[in-house]
C-alpha cells in the first residue's frame, strides 16, 4: 500500500465579522491548541483559494459559495457566505513544522509555506466542526484571538487584520 504524505503547501484562513472579532478553533487530542482554519492542498495543482474553501468548509461548516443558488444547493443559507467575502492576503510563511506532525509529511521535509486568506462572516454563522479535527471554538476580539493561538505566524496573521478589512 502507498503511502499519500501531505504536500508542504497550506493555507491559514483568519475568519472574522465586521466587528473584528475572530474565530478560533481548538485541535482535537492537543489541548490548547488554539488556531484559525488551516489544511494543506489535496493535489498539487490544487488552486489556493480552492484549498481555503475547502479547509474552510470542511473544519467549520461554512460554506463560500459562488452565488445563492449555491448556498441553497449547499444546505442552508445559515451558514453560506458569497465568495467575495474570502480575500487572499497576498502574504506567505515559511515555518518550521512541528515534529509532533513532521511524519504526515515525506521523508525530509522540514518545512511548510502557508498562504494567508481572510474570510469575513455575519456575526451569529453557523459554525459546525469537525470533531476528528477540532473540539472547541471561540469568537474573541482581533488581540485578544492573537494571544490565544499557539502558533505564532497564525498570532501574526490576525493581528494583520485590521489592515485588510
Amino acid at each position: 500500500m502507498d503511502k499519500f504524505y501531505k504536500i508542504p503547501e497550506s493555507v491559514l484562513v483568519v475568519i472574522y465579522t465586521d466587528e473584528l472579532d475572530v474565530l478560533l478553533i481548538e485541535r482535537a487530542g492537543v489541548p490548547g491548541f488554539w488556531q484559525s482554519v488551516t489544511g494543506s492542498k489535496d493535489m498539487l495543482g490544487e488552486p489556493l483559494r480552492e484549498t481555503a474553501r475547502r479547509e474552510v468548509s470542511e473544519e467549520t461548516g461554512i460554506i463560500v459559495a459562488d452565488n445563492a443558488v449555491d448556498a441553497v444547493d449547499a444546505g442552508t443559507l445559515a451558514n453560506a457566505v458569497g465568495s467575495d467575502c474570502l480575500t487572499d492576503w497576498q502574504l506567505s510563511n515559511v515555518y518550521e513544522i512541528y515534529p509532533l506532525w513532521r511524519h504526515r509529511y515525506a521523508p525530509g521535509i522540514t518545512h511548510n509555506t502557508e498562504h494567508v486568506f481572510g474570510l469575513r462572516v455575519p456575526r451569529g454563522i453557523a459554525v459546525t466542526l469537525a470533531p476528528e479535527e477540532h473540539v472547541a471554538l471561540r469568537w474573541l476580539p482581533y488581540r485578544a484571538a492573537a494571544d490565544h493561538c499557539f502558533s505564532p505566524s497564525n498570532a501574526e496573521a490576525i493581528l494583520q487584520l485590521p489592515r485588510h478589512f
